[in-house]
């Protein structure tokens, strides 16, 4: 997987924006003002990618357990949050339902209202 396809596959979804809310290095995902995905561009220049997503507690020890290349969340709650190593073990189709999971459990907290609103 590449930068522009992880890029254009998290924009795919409804009502998500991107930001650089921390510094100018760490492109956010959000969708209804909640971050989904994190991922560092230079990690993408040096050929050394990673996101972190949020994930179910008990799915996101299963993933630890049986994915090296999928850690707790660098500078995230370590519950809810991995690390996951693009271009490693973990298949480009893994790395897509992992982002289509934090995705959903994003938008599933989301408010009727704020729903309601996106595009």
């Amino acid at each position: 997987m590449n930068l522009e396809i992880f890029y254009d596959y998290c924009l795919s979804k409804k009502g998500v924006t991107e930001h650089f809310p921390f510094d100018d290095d760490t492109l956010v995902f959000k969708v209804g003002g909640k971050m989904f995905a994190l991922s560092s561009l230079s990690q993408w220049e040096k050929a050394e990618p990673a996101v972190n997503l949020k994930c179910d507690p008990e799915r996101a020890q299963e993933l630890r357990a049986q994915y090296e290349d999928i850690k707790p969340g660098w500078h995230m709650s370590k519950v809810h949050w991995n690390t996951v190593s693009i271009n490693k073990e973990v298949a480009d189709t893994l790395v897509k339902e992992l982002i289509d999971h934090s995705y959903s459990l994003i938008f599933s907290s989301l408010s009727k209202k704020v729903k309601s609103e996106m595009k």
